[in-house]
């Protein structure tokens, strides 16, 4: 997550909006590679192999937020304990989930920037007015095209890998373009996106990681790890109080119930 690596995001951002938006043409064209006419559609959202890769992708993005969330959960059913793993990272990795996949992209971008997916496009038998990735003045009413939500939550796999040993690090940045890319490339396939949609994905995915990065590790402005587990344990503390309370009034009731 350094400064080379934003702006290579931002260079490769510039030259595909540049691009798409003189030729929007170019994203048609890439879809047209999977359409199939004499089927009037795109065969390869059938194959039971692509579909499996498909829904495996989104266990791996789970699998790899699973320790955040455990450790944002011990810590809240016990406050005194340290937690699991870092509190920066479980702060890190929720936050950039939450902000990029969660309220930017499905929130947000999906429901009201309003580009008709692929398949509902007349190049390709739908009924809806193509536009290019600039222009807001699409007929999609809901959940739409711009941008790719998978794709996002495939390129979310940068924070793990920010978050890997210094020596395996290239090695996780390249792991985690590449799954993004091949779940991104699934849903152009399937007539779920365009290219520009996954393309952007992947850059609003690596921008927003850099920030929040940098909030909280590069920058040093961020609280410590010691300071999140204080703040969670003044919320916990509390609440566990009260269940405890809830829960001896439950079996005071059963117990005087039994008599």
């Amino acid at each position: 997550m350094n400064r080379t690596g934003l702006v290579v995001a931002l260079s490769l951002a510039a030259v595909v909006g540049v691009v798409f938006a003189l030729h929007p043409e170019f994203d048609i064209a890439i879809s047209r590679l999977f359409y199939d006419p004499d089927r009037h559609d795109f065969p390869l959202r059938f194959v039971p192999l692509l579909n499996a890769v498909r829904e495996g992708s989104r266990w791996i993005v789970a699998a790899l937020v699973a320790p955040a969330v455990l450790a944002l959960a011990g810590k809240l059913i016990r406050p005194r304990r340290r937690m699991l793993i870092s509190a920066r990272a479980v702060l890190f990795l929720l936050s950039t989930l939450a902000l990029g996949p969660g309220l930017l992209v499905n929130v947000t971008l999906k429901d009201y920037w309003p580009r008709s997916r692929p398949i509902d496009v007349p190049a390709f038998g739908g009924a809806e007015r193509f536009v290019s990735w600039w222009d807001p003045r699409g007929a999609c009413p809901k959940n739409c095209s711009s941008v790719a939500g998978e794709a996002s939550g495939a390129f979310w796999t940068l924070a793990p890998a920010a978050l890997a040993p210094l020596p395996w690090r290239p090695l996780a940045y390249a792991g985690a373009i590449a799954f993004g890319a091949v779940v991104g490339t699934l849903r152009i396939a399937f007539g779920g996106h365009f290219f520009t949609d996954v393309a952007f994905a992947g850059v609003l995915m690596f921008v927003l990681i850099w920030i929040v990065h940098g909030l909280i590790y590069r920058w040093r402005i961020g609280p410590s790890d010691r300071a999140i587990e204080r703040m969670l344990e003044r919320i916990a503390v509390p609440l566990a109080r009260a269940v405890d309370v809830l829960a001896e009034r439950w079996r005071l009731r059963r117990r005087g119930e039994g008599l």
